[in-house]
């Protein structure tokens, strides 16, 4: 045992030794403390790890993490066994708790030592990891009382990985699925995905693209997942699929794929029990239908819920859960996108089968930088609904720009509904709290690729963590996490770690200053969607363009939503209607989502609309040089290959950034006609030059 111990204290250090950071390790950076006193006092409370339950895998897995992280943290030895062998022992132990549910756990301090229970081996595991972010952050032994459970069920990873080895909306490289050597390789990367996975306390991963593949469904395949489940199972993670709808067609041979024709309802109770057979614990389907040219039941006349209750009837007895996505729009250049996924899927409020949640986007048009709430949200009380975030930026600049997003799902997470008075807040809804629902599900598309640290921009890894922290716990605050990953993956060192959070809390209120104030959106690049083109007016659909959502005319800016417009306002709860009916009251950041406004028209800042428009321009363009500084003074904390990947794309965003004000503000000012405010220098370049850069990213 106690080589074995040494062995990996060799391994830990391995990586440390003469190499620069790379990134591969992600939070799980068990460098030893630098703090000595800090260190022993550690040292005491961990001599050792006991299993004072079953050796089941799970908590085999949560054992050997735990000693990995404290002999690395700590500088010494730590055993592993089942037999307690003085003070300073780590006891693991299953044991039912009621007030921790199904996964929560409890650290506390006794007698000789610590101890860490939960009701199931998975809760010890995310104990284990606990106990790991309490050290890892700096935190002082005491008299330790840790115990948390988490408010959602199912919280997931979306990824949208092609069979070929692409990633739709993917800015860190290739799939890190390698499906051409499953089953019989199995990268090593897995098993990390999965320890990065289960740290934060995510238990379920969508291995495949929304945009589904039938082959995913087939014999062969089904062995390849189960390669990619066996790996994941003892880190408490269950793998999903999406499914294509017109699988019964492309792979099974059938006229048709209507879910009420009796022929399709067989040939899908078959494979999910041939998946079931392969996978015992699968966790379920993930639908897109009849959206962006998707199939889906409405091709034969029948409705979401048709489909929906026709999979979770093929699921019979197995536990999984089908998830139904909400992104659906139609083409319609006279309607308004933001209403189309409402007036689909409200009606059948009440109308899907037990088992099926659907899934609805945080706002109601797709993963712009700010969004109002999805109306959907406290619309349907008797519908289960999973939240899906984007943690992929394909709206936010890529991996290209350094944004944050701790505060975007944090915003949704607390937007008041008024569903059912003040406080009704789409976590509520979210959580099944505000509903009584007895299941609940929150879903984050993966921004995790081939590349050697994961998210193609380091930072973007805070993105994945923090998402993985606000789905276990919605009540954390999103400053907090930023400063939990920064001590975890970047720095201890204080002054370093309040300069960098400070860039990580900003960066978001920055990005949207820079590119779609005001409550602008979807006026990004067509296709691609990255850079400006608000004056995009032609596509292969109405709403593709930027001038169907932004509306500038000479008399002013915005969509107006309101009765006098579109009236997508009312599809909210009078307390969300009176607030943001009225340019008055309604908050700056949401403005031109609900309103057309006039270009000289007062703002509640004392500015016009267009003065307004160009400071938050100026102003976001220039804070960029602000993170600049804020990173620089960082750097002697910092490993130098880091600083210098981070500082550099910090300089390719500021250039962007120029770009996108550049671009918005030249634009705009064709429509009001008015001058620059007093103090801002007008761009150098003139529109003309501005589009064809934007020609050249579009490739067109």
């Amino acid at each position: 045992m106690l080589l074995r111990s040494l062995l990996l204290l060799l391994l830990i250090a391995a990586p440390t030794l003469g190499r620069a950071d790379d990134g591969y390790r992600l939070w799980l950076k068990y460098d030893q403390l630098s703090d000595a006193g800090l260190r022993k006092a550690w040292q005491g409370q961990a001599r050792g790890i006991v299993l004072e339950s079953a050796a089941t895998p799970t908590l085999q897995t949560a054992a050997n993490e735990l000693q990995l992280g404290l002999q690395g943290l700590l500088g010494q030895p730590v055993a592993v066994g089942n037999k307690a062998g003085g003070k300073g022992q780590i006891r693991l132990r299953v044991a039912p708790n009621p007030a921790l549910g199904k996964e929560g756990y409890r650290v506390s301090t006794q007698k000789n030592g610590l101890e860490i229970t939960g009701p199931t081996d998975a809760a010890v595991l995310y104990g284990c990891y606990a106990l790991l972010r309490h050290v890892q952050t700096g935190q002082r032994p005491g008299n330790l009382s840790l115990s948390s459970q988490p408010r959602i069920q199912y919280r997931l990873l979306n990824h949208w990985d092609n069979p070929n080895g692409t990633v739709e909306r993917g800015y860190a490289g290739s799939s890190m699925w390698k499906w051409y050597e499953l089953p019989e390789r199995i990268d090593p990367r897995y098993q990390d995905y999965a320890r990065a996975n289960a740290s934060i306390g995510i238990n379920g991963v969508v291995l495949n693209n929304v945009n589904a593949s039938a082959r995913y469904l087939t014999t062969e395949y089904l062995q390849k997942v189960a390669a990619v489940a066996g790996v994941l199972r003892p880190y408490g993670i269950k793998v999903y699929l999406s499914v294509l709808w017109a699988a019964p067609k492309v792979i099974g041979g059938l006229p048709t794929s209507d879910p009420l024709d009796p022929k399709v309802k067989q040939w899908w109770t078959a494979r999910t029990n041939e998946i079931y057979k392969t996978i015992p614990d699968f966790g379920g389907f993930l639908v897109k239908a009849n959206s962006e040219g998707e199939p889906g039941p409405q091709d034969y006349g029948r409705n979401h819920a048709d489909g929906a209750n026709m999979l979770a009837e093929a699921l019979g007895q197995h536990e999984g859960v089908v998830m139904w996505r909400a992104f659906v729009y139609k083409a319609n250049s006279k309607g308004d996108r933001f209403k189309e996924a409402y007036q689909e899927f409200q009606p059948l409020d009440g109308k899907f089968a037990p088992k099926v949640l659907v899934q609805v986007k945080n706002g109601p048009i797709d993963f712009q930088s700010r969004e109002p709430f999805h109306p959907l949200f406290g619309a349907m009380p008797r519908t289960p609904l999973v939240l899906e975030v984007q943690l992929t930026q394909e709206y936010l600049g890529f991996a290209t720009h350094l944004v944050y997003l701790g505060p975007l799902i944090k915003e949704c997470l607390e937007a008041d509904t008024h569903t059912q008075g003040p406080g009704s807040t789409v976590a509520k809804v979210v959580d099944g709290s505000l509903e009584k629902h007895s299941v609940s599900g929150i879903a984050g598309v993966a921004n995790i690729g081939s590349d050697r640290n994961w998210t193609g921009h380091p930072v973007g890894q805070a993105n994945w963590y923090a998402y993985g922290r606000l789905a276990w716990d919605h009540t954390l605050s999103s400053a907090a996490i930023s400063e939990e990953w920064t001590r975890m993956t970047l720095t201890r060192e204080p002054t370093a770690v309040a300069s960098i959070t400070q860039v990580l809390n900003q960066s978001r209120n920055i990005y949207v200053r820079y590119t779609t104030p005001l409550g602008l959106h979807h006026i990004m690049g067509q296709s691609i969607h990255y850079g400006p083109e608000p004056w995009l007016s032609q596509s292969a659909r109405p709403d593709w363009t930027s001038v169907y959502y932004h509306k500038a005319d000479s008399a002013g800016l915005g969509f107006d939503r309101t009765a006098r417009g579109s009236n997508a306002l009312a599809l909210y709860a009078p307390g969300v209607r009176q607030l943001w009916g009225n340019p008055a009251t309604c908050p700056p950041d949401y403005l031109l989502w609900f309103h057309h406004v006039g270009w000289k028209q007062q703002l509640s800042t004392g500015r016009t609309l267009w003065n307004e428009l160009c400071t938050r321009y100026y102003s976001g363009a220039d804070s960029v040089l602000w993170m600049q500084r804020q990173w620089e003074q960082a750097k002697p904390a910092l490993d130098p290959e880091l600083y210098t990947d981070v500082a550099s794309r910090l300089r390719i965003q500021h250039r962007e950034a120029l770009w996108w004000r550049d671009a918005c503000v030249l634009y705009f000012q064709t429509f009001s006609r008015q001058p620059l405010p007093s103090g801002l220098t007008p761009p150098t370049r003139p529109l003309t030059e501005v589009k064809e850069i934007v020609d050249i990213y579009q490739l067109r």
